[in-house]
């Protein structure tokens, strides 16, 4: 989620999954590299990377930070809950989730994750398919869409955000980052969090929702853990609240089953992590062994 030399918690990440000389590691979330180019690092000379993204545009961004890694690298278009389907019978010895924006997202306005410049009001991972934000919030019933922030944005003014978004569209369509922002600042009233914009939370609910970022995760969890060798490890980055409770709670239900917690609370940035990364500050990292047979 940081820029192109700030992965997130990489030290801590390199540490929960154990990175050694001749490990198989997966990195469902590749994004720009970082977390997969460290990994290529501290597993040399022979140590395999397979690392798959949903986002073409971080892909061919990372295969060229990979190159140097040879065919110790190899990457996949795909959704991270594909990979169960994708590795088949093999094992691996360490799985990493980076479930934040990428900063590749977040900072090029064309892409509409963010508030902060104009844009198309996208929000797509995967530009290939789905439904854009724009689409959710021109189609969806007042009560639907209030719902959604709720939901997803845990935003308590989402009844009244909602009412302003369908009386808005009715003059026109909300085609724009910046259209949907003031739409939501005006309703929403000051924030909650010094800080925060007031926005925030709308426009992480409807990402959310684009993406289906909580749909199957905890299944997907369950499933990518039965990929670990014995020994392997499954270290997940999340970055907001309701991604972080399903990581939790699934870890707990897999704990003692074969399995045992790394982080009995999460490990979070430090305060020089989060000074140069502002980004990184809600980060929160969880790991899970799989025990020997």
């Amino acid at each position: 989620m940081g820029n192109l030399h700030e992965p997130v918690l990489l030290a801590e990440a390199l540490e929960l999954l154990a990175v050694r000389p001749e490990g198989r590691y997966l990195d469902g979330t590749v994004g720009l590299g970082g977390h997969a180019e460290a990994i290529l690092r501290q597993s040399e000379p022979n140590g395999t990377l397979l690392g798959v993204d949903r986002d073409s545009e971080a892909l061919a961004a990372a295969a060229e930070r990979l190159r140097r890694f040879g065919d110790r690298a190899s990457l996949v278009h795909g959704d991270y809950r594909e990979i169960p389907k994708l590795l088949g019978r093999e094992r691996v010895d360490g799985i990493l989730l980076d479930l934040g924006v990428s900063s590749l997202q977040l900072d090029s306005p064309d892409r509409g994750f963010s508030f902060r410049a104009e844009g198309p009001l996208d929000m797509r991972m995967d530009r290939s398919q789905g439904q854009t934000a724009a689409e959710l919030v021109n189609r969806l019933p007042e009560r639907e869409l209030a719902d959604l922030i709720y939901r997803y944005g845990e935003e308590r003014a989402s009844r009244r955000i909602a009412r302003a978004i369908v009386e808005a569209r009715r003059r026109e369509r909300i085609a724009t980052t910046s259209q949907l922002a003031s739409i939501v600042r005006r309703a929403a009233g000051r924030s909650r969090r010094p800080g925060l914009d007031p926005a925030t939370r709308t426009f992480q609910a409807l990402r959310i929702q684009v993406n289906r970022e909580l749909e199957g995760l905890a299944d997907c969890l369950r499933r990518l853990a039965d990929c670990l060798a014995p020994g392997g490890r499954l270290v997940v980055i999340a970055f907001h609240s309701l991604e972080d409770r399903e990581v939790k709670q699934t870890f707990r239900e897999l704990s003692g089953s074969g399995f045992a917690l790394l982080t009995k609370k999460p490990r979070s940035p430090g305060p020089e992590e989060s000074a140069q990364n502002p980004r990184s500050r809600s980060a929160r990292l969880r790991a899970l062994l799989r025990e020997a047979a």
